[in-house]
């Protein structure tokens, strides 16, 4: 629950509800955006902007919206509201990152490496993402679309 307001509450994946005061009916809340000089998300009313009834519109202590500090819960609330589209392009992007760093850790063996030194590391994975790379063109000028991804050569 958020301490200002009574009829607010928030889960561990970022979405925030308010409760209408009468019915106790739980509604999720419209993103409003990011505030950067406020460090604040900004949460509106979702039967004012849905056009939804309220039982207790004209009491709702949140009718106007609330902004929440992002010193709430620092890993809940991020400069990307969790519940935006953006941060599900965002997150997609992510995934797409942690499969190239498993394949790094698999097919080339850095997961367990005997690699000492910043500069011999990143001359490493330079050369093994340049691999990768060129496996995924040579796959591609031979039309083996759905082998691109693939850097052992199939029987």
């Amino acid at each position: 629950m958020l301490e200002d307001y009574t009829n607010v509450v928030y889960n561990y994946k970022g979405n925030v509800y308010c409760y209408c005061l009468e019915t106790n009916e739980k509604r999720e809340m419209v993103v409003g955006g990011f505030e950067e000089d406020r460090a604040t998300l900004k949460k509106l009313c979702p039967a004012k902007q849905y056009g939804l009834e309220c039982k207790c519109i004209g009491t709702c202590p949140v009718k106007q919206g609330i902004r929440i500090k992002l010193d709430v819960d620092r890993r809940i609330f991020t400069p990307i509201d969790r519940a935006s589209y953006k941060w599900e392009r965002t997150y997609d992007k992510r995934t797409s990152v942690e499969r190239v760093n498993g394949r790094l850790d698999e097919s080339f063996g850095f997961e367990k490496h005997y690699i000492r030194g910043k500069k011999k590391m990143e001359v490493k994975c330079g050369i093994a993402l340049c691999v990768m790379l060129a496996m995924a063109v040579g796959r591609v000028n031979q039309k083996q679309f759905d082998k691109m991804r693939s850097l052992v050569k199939s029987a």
